[in-house]
């Protein structure tokens, strides 16, 4: 038998020890510095990294594996660090002189940094607008949803220029002349991740902070790669509720969520990424499905002491009608909606 990866052992020690313990006191508060702390420690926000610059390159079934721990046992927790790697993978292929500057304290993480970008997804609205400025970018619009504000060291911003570019760039994440914050949102689940609006008027950022520059349609066409996938931290929460269910419940659920588990990674691992994309969508729907029986399971099973808040089977239900609509576009939307009316 194959050992597992360590940083999959590191996980599920940080789910089991300090994560899973402390998850339904997390959810009525925030996301502790202390957590964020020991997954620093970790190496996980190295999982995607370049090794030279101290990262991991984990094969992709290792980082599927950690999220899947990670958010099955504090999805808050896990929402706050996912956010990080999207940053990684952006300065790994970038060419701008930014990407030394950051790319090694991110993959040792020296660094943690939030994204700023789903508002792309709303083309041709454009909620953030990037002009050219003084030899740098001017950046004025809104930024419906960032996580982590108060956790987070430094932030890739994205906006629309007026060649229809989607332009990318990091900052410090904090108020500063040009950004502030709203106060932390009040959410039905993961309140904790400390998810806030940001309101940009003429935050000013040099040419040498841009990591990304490219046409929106070529950013959409791959963020559309990425989303037709089912989501680890789905498969997670799946996991975790099916512990509070009863046996039998669960051991019918578990069969198929193997089933359609294995399915949706097979394709990710040996499809071409822009292949099988309705098939993709279908399984991505039904992993949704599976994860809100699931949920389901674990309330009816916890009967009425599960509308407490200190219940973990509600927080699970929560957790995943948040996931339902995290990283939604209006493709998968579509196809989500219709595997419901079928």
């Amino acid at each position: 038998m194959t050992a597992p990866h360590p940083l999959v052992t590191r996980a599920r020690r940080l789910a089991d020890d300090l994560l899973l313990p402390h998850a339904e006191q997390v959810d009525q508060g925030e996301v502790p510095v202390g957590h964020l702390t020991e997954i620093r420690r970790s190496g996980l926000l190295g999982l995607n990294a370049p090794k030279e610059y101290g990262g991991a390159e984990a094969p992709g079934a290792v980082v599927r594996e950690t999220a899947e721990i990670l958010a099955g046992a504090c999805c808050s927790t896990w929402f706050v660090q996912t956010q990080h790697h999207t940053p990684v993978l952006t300065l790994a292929k970038s060419e701008g002189p930014v990407r030394e500057r950051l790319l090694g304290r991110l993959a040792t993480g020296d660094l943690l940094s939030g994204v700023a970008y789903a508002h792309l997804r709303s083309h041709p609205r454009v909620p953030v607008r990037a002009t050219r400025e003084r030899g740098g970018w001017r950046f004025d619009g809104k930024v419906p949803w960032y996580t982590g504000w108060g956790l987070n060291d430094v932030l890739l911003l994205a906006g629309v220029t007026d060649a229809d570019e989607a332009l990318f760039a990091f900052t410090e994440a904090r108020d500063q002349p040009g950004l502030r914050a709203s106060a932390p949102l009040r959410l039905a689940a993961l309140t904790a991740a400390r998810t806030v609006s940001l309101d940009l008027d003429g935050l000013w950022l040099p040419e040498e902070a841009v990591a990304l520059r490219t046409p929106h349609r070529t950013w959409a066409a791959t963020d559309r790669l990425r989303t037709v996938n089912a989501n680890p931290a789905v498969f997670g929460i799946t996991e975790a509720a099916l512990g509070l269910s009863d046996e039998a419940t669960a051991a019918r659920l578990r069969t198929r969520l193997a089933t359609v588990r294995a399915e949706a990674y097979t394709l990710t691992d040996e499809a071409k990424p822009h292949e099988h994309l309705e098939d993709r969508l279908a399984l991505r729907s039904q992993a949704y499905a599976l994860m809100r029986t699931a949920t389901t399971a674990a309330v009816v099973t916890g009967g009425g002491r599960a509308m407490l808040l200190t219940s973990r089977a509600q927080r699970l239900a929560r957790e995943a009608l948040f996931l339902l609509v995290q990283g939604q576009t209006g493709e998968s939307r579509r196809a989500h909606l219709n595997s419901l009316s079928a």
